[in-house]
């Protein structure tokens, strides 16, 4: 049986881009009511900036929660698993863009070298509210999108590298004890990789301290100290919430989530799943 992971969303998921463009963008409030589906944690193919003028909430990006409030700016590599948690008067913008379509002007070296889109920062820059130079480009950025030009592509693309560059100078060198707190996040992010990759053949923390290179010790202390949750809480809780996406949205049996999972006998995962749910499988689905 193949296995199913979180959604992995293309552009094209996003039907409202015009004539199949490898660039989409939209106001904030408007995209999650269009598009309700990105509120559950999935990844994507392509890049996304994400700019917040008004609200409040959460945005998890690799297992690290971070604030979501006014003047804050977040980049997303392709691969990044995401989800957000919003206040109804979240206000903002949202921008999904290709790799090609920004190489097609711009060298590749630049759009990889990009801070906030490695793992060594945070994919976050908090920007005071009433900053004046990133927000008028997002608004520009919209503008654009939405009365089309014959020239569209090329001027949409100038306000975006116009975006990463200007992104970029909040970026300074880090001092020592910052490049510390760097390498812990990093880590964590690579924890969260890895854990999205082998979650339904690896459960134990020692398999992913093995693949980071440290000592299970080591990758729970981290977890504790960054997210102040253990290592093994962490994959409990991704398995539980891929068996909690299964049995919400696909008509899979209990024992064929089980087995999407890794776990060879249904009966374990019944029990694995009322250890760290709370409940069994079959009473999950019927609250739905």
């Amino acid at each position: 049986m193949k296995a199913t992971g979180l959604p992995v969303l293309a552009l094209a998921s996003f039907p409202n881009t015009p004539s199949g463009a490898p660039y989409y963008c939209e106001r904030l409030e408007t995209h999650v009511v269009r598009f309700p589906h990105v509120n559950a944690a999935h990844a994507h193919d392509f890049y996304l900036l994400l700019y917040v003028t008004a609200g409040t909430g959460t945005h998890t990006v690799d297992l690290v929660a971070y604030d979501l409030r006014p003047g804050s700016v977040f980049f997303l590599a392709p691969g990044q698993v995401h989800r957000w948690q919003l206040t109804p008067d979240t206000r903002g913008f949202v921008v999904f863009f290709s790799a090609d379509f920004y190489l097609f002007r711009y060298p590749g070296a630049g759009l990889y070298a990009y801070p906030f889109f490695g793992s060594a920062h945070p994919p976050v820059l908090y920007l005071p509210a009433a900053e004046t130079k990133i927000q008028p480009l997002f608004q520009r950025l919209l503008d654009e999108y939405t009365a089309p030009h014959a020239n569209q592509a090329d001027v949409f693309r100038s306000y975006l590298h116009l975006v990463l560059e200007l992104a970029t100078r909040h970026y300074p060198a880090s001092p020592a004890a910052e490049a510390e707190a760097s390498l812990a996040l990093q880590q964590i992010r690579q924890f969260g990789a890895l854990l999205n990759e082998h979650y339904r053949t690896r459960r134990s923390v020692r398999d992913y301290a093995e693949l980071l290179h440290l000592t299970a010790n080591h990758l729970n202390a981290l977890c504790r100290r960054v997210l102040n949750k253990t290592a093994s809480a962490l994959i409990h809780e991704r398995v539980i919430t891929e068996a909690r996406r299964l049995l919400s949205h696909s008509a899979l049996s209990v024992a064929q989530v089980g087995y999407e999972l890794g776990f060879e006998d249904s009966s374990y995962f019944v029990r694995y799943f009322r250890k760290y749910a709370g409940t069994t499988p079959e009473a999950f689905r019927q609250q739905r």
